[in-house]
C-alpha cells in the first residue's frame, strides 16, 4: 500500500490562489521593473562612456615631448657636443624656415591659454619674438606649461624654426622674423628675486611720464646701482658699454697710425703727481704710498727715455669729495705724451683729429647703439666742426662777459660758466666740441710750461663737449732748472720728487700731451646727464659697492 501524501495548504506566497488560478505582477511591480532596467542600462552606458573618456584622458597625460624640454643637467663641461650656435642679430626673412639653435635669456613671457605661449628672448642688445604652440607628437600641453612657468631671466637653450614675420614686431629689435619653438632647456634659473625688472629699467622716462592709464615702475639711479648686475642687462646699458669698449678701440687705434705705443705705469706712487690735497693714502709696508692720479709723472719720464710717442688706458683715481654728476673717484683715463719738434699746438691739433676720429667712428660704426641709447636717454645729435673752434681763455671769458657773467667771477671758469659757454657756442657756431687755449698760469700743475711772451699765461688747453671740459693737456716742463723753480712756487719740495727730476737732469725733448676722461666722453656724447650710467661700477665718495 502506498504511502499517504500529506496535504499541501496554499499560502500567500503561493502562486495558486482560490480557484487554482495563477495571478502574474501587478501594474506597479512591471513599472518598477522597467525603471530598474532602464536606470541599469543608463548607468552601463555612462560607465562605458567614463572607461572611454578615462582612457582618452590618461592618453592625454601621456608626455610625448619629455625629451624636448625640461632643465639641463649642471654644466661641467662633461661633455662637449658640437652644435652649430647662433646670434638674434643673425636672423632675418632669408633665414625662413631654417632651424636654428641659440641661447638667450627669458626677458618677458606670455600664455595664451593651456596651448600658446610667446616669449621675448634677449642676447645683448638684441632680442626676437618667440612661439611655442602645442604640436601632436612634437609639443605638449605638458611642455607649453612648463615654458610659461620660466622665471624673466631666465637662461634658456632654445631649437626652432626661423618663420618671416607677416608684420614688424615692435617688442623686438628683430621685428621681421620670429623663432617657433622645437625644444626649450632651462640653462640656468634663478635662485633670488629680480629687484626690478629690465623691461622697466629700459623704459624712458619720457613714456613713464606721459601714461597716465598704466603706472610703470620708475627704476632709481640708487636702486640701478645698487643691483648693477641686473641694471647693466638692459638693452640701453649693452648699447652703452659697446660704445665705451669702440671709444677706447678708437682711441688706441688711432694713436697707433700715429707712431705711439701703449705704454703700463704703476699705480702706487711715493708722491703725489699734483697736489697732495686730492690723492688716495694707503698703507704701504711701514710707509705710506699713494694712489696715482694720472701717468702724468710715468710718461713724461718715458719720454726722457726717448719713446718719444706714449699712450695708456688705465684706472686714475681723485680723492676729491665731489659729489656731482660728472665726477668719479675712479676713473679710466686716455693719457698721451709725445715729443715736440717746434711748438706745443702740434699736440693740441693731434688731440683734435684723434677726438675727430673717435666722434666720425662712433657715428658709423656704432649707429645701432647710438639708437639703443637715445631710445631710453632722448637727445641730440653730437655735432662738431669740420675746423674745429678754439677760443683762447680770454676769448671765452669775453664771451661770457657779453653774455652778462661778472668778469670779477671769471677768474677761473667753474662749471656752472662752463656750461653757459657751451649754451652760447652752440647758439654762435652751432657747434657741441671746441678748445681754449692759454689758460691762466695759477690755474695749472707746477709741469706746465708758462708762455715766452706773458709768463702768468701758459701753454696749455683744454678740449670741451657740450659745454664740459673732457681733456687737460699742456706743454710740459723739460728744463730741470725752470721744473725745481716752479716746483718750489707751488708748494711742491723738489727734494720729494729727485727721482722725477733726475729724469730731466739726464736731458729730455720738449714734449706735450692730455689726459681724457673715458666716462665724461662717453657721458657728454650720449647726453646721459649723469657720469655713474657710463661707469661700469662707479666710484664716488659714496660708493665702493659693487
Amino acid at each position: 500500500m502506498a504511502d499517504e501524501q500529506p496535504t499541501q495548504i496554499p499560502t500567500a506566497q503561493d502562486p495558486v490562489a482560490e480557484g487554482g488560478e495563477e495571478k502574474g505582477p501587478s501594474k506597479n511591480e512591471l513599472k518598477k521593473r522597467a525603471k530598474e532596467a532602464e536606470k541599469a542600462k543608463k548607468a552601463a552606458e555612462k560607465a562605458a562612456k567614463q572607461a572611454e573618456l578615462d582612457a582618452q584622458k590618461a592618453a592625454a597625460d601621456v608626455d610625448y615631448a619629455t625629451e624636448f624640454y625640461g632643465k639641463e643637467p649642471l654644466n661641467q663641461s662633461q661633455s662637449r657636443l658640437r652644435r652649430t650656435r647662433v646670434q638674434i642679430a643673425s636672423l632675418n626673412p632669408n633665414r625662413d624656415g631654417e632651424t636654428v639653435l641659440l641661447r638667450a635669456r627669458v626677458q618677458t613671457s606670455r600664455a595664451q591659454g593651456n596651448k600658446m605661449v610667446f616669449l621675448n628672448l634677449r642676447q645683448r642688445i638684441d632680442s626676437v619674438q618667440a612661439l611655442l604652440t602645442v604640436t601632436p607628437e612634437k609639443v605638449s600641453k605638458q611642455m607649453v606649461k612648463w615654458t610659461a612657468s620660466l622665471q624673466d631671466e631666465s637662461i634658456v637653450l632654445v631649437e626652432g624654426v626661423v618663420k618671416k614675420s607677416p608684420e614688424i614686431i615692435k617688442s623686438a629689435t628683430v621685428g621681421d622674423v620670429e623663432l617657433h619653438i622645437i625644444q626649450i632647456h632651462l640653462i640656468a634659473g634663478l635662485e633670488a628675486r629680480l629687484p626690478f625688472t629690465v623691461e622697466d629699467a629700459t623704459r624712458a622716462e619720457t613714456e613713464i611720464e606721459s601714461t597716465a592709464e598704466v603706472q610703470y615702475k620708475r627704476v632709481l639711479l640708487d636702486t640701478r646701482l645698487n643691483n648693477r648686475v641686473v641694471d647693466l642687462r638692459t638693452i640701453t646699458n649693452q648699447a652703452v658699454f659697446k660704445l665705451q669698449h669702440g671709444i677706447s678701440s678708437l682711441f688706441r687705434q688711432y694713436l697707433e697710425s700715429q707712431g705711439f705705443i701703449e705704454i703700463h705705469s704703476p699705480k702706487l706712487q711715493g708722491a703725489a703727481t699734483e697736489s697732495g690735497a686730492s690723492v688716495f693714502k694707503v698703507s704701504y709696508f711701514k710707509g705710506t704710498a699713494f694712489l696715482a692720479q694720472s701717468p702724468q709723472l710715468a710718461k713724461q719720464m718715458a719720454i726722457a727715455a726717448d719713446f718719444e710717442r706714449v699712450y695708456e688706458i688705465g684706472p686714475v683715481f681723485r680723492a676729491e669729495d665731489s659729489n656731482t654728476h660728472r665726477h668719479l673717484t675712479e676713473f679710466i683715463g686716455l693719457d698721451l705724451e709725445m715729443a715736440i719738434e717746434e711748438h706745443y699746438h702740434e699736440v693740441m691739433e693731434l688731440l683734435d683729429t684723434l677726438f675727430k676720429h673717435i666722434f666720425t667712428g662712433l657715428k658709423a660704426q656704432y649707429k645701432q647703439e647710438t639708437e639703443a641709447v637715445n631710445r631710453q636717454y632722448p637727445a641730440d645729435e653730437f655735432k662738431w666742426l669740420e675746423e674745429t673752434l678754439r677760443l683762447t681763455f680770454k676769448e671765452a671769458v669775453d664771451l661770457l662777459v657779453a653774455d652778462g657773467v661778472d668778469r670779477s667771477e671769471l677768474f677761473d671758469i667753474n662749471t656752472e660758466n662752463e656750461k653757459r659757454l657751451g649754451r652760447l657756442v652752440k647758439a654762435k657756431y652751432d657747434t657741441d666740441y671746441f678748445i681754449i687755449d692759454k689758460f691762466p698760469m695759477e690755474l695749472r700743475p707746477f709741469y706746465t710750461m708758462p708762455d715766452p711772451e706773458d709768463p702768468t699765461v701758459s701753454n696749455s688747453y683744454d678740449f670741451f663737449m657740450r659745454g664740459e671740459e673732457i681733456l687737460s693737456g699742456a706743454q710740459r716742463i723739460h728744463d730741470p732748472i725752470l721744473l725745481a723753480e716752479k716746483m718750489k712756487s707751488k708748494g711742491v719740495e723738489p727734494e720729494s720728487m729727485s727721482f722725477y727730476l733726475d729724469a730731466f737732469k739726464l736731458g729730455c725733448p720738449p714734449h706735450g700731451g692730455g689726459g681724457i676722461g673715458l666716462e665724461r666722453v662717453l657721458m657728454l656724447f650720449l647726453k646721459l646727464n649723469n657720469i655713474r650710467r657710463a661707469s661700469l661700477f662707479p666710484r664716488d665718495p659714496k660708493r665702493l659697492e659693487p
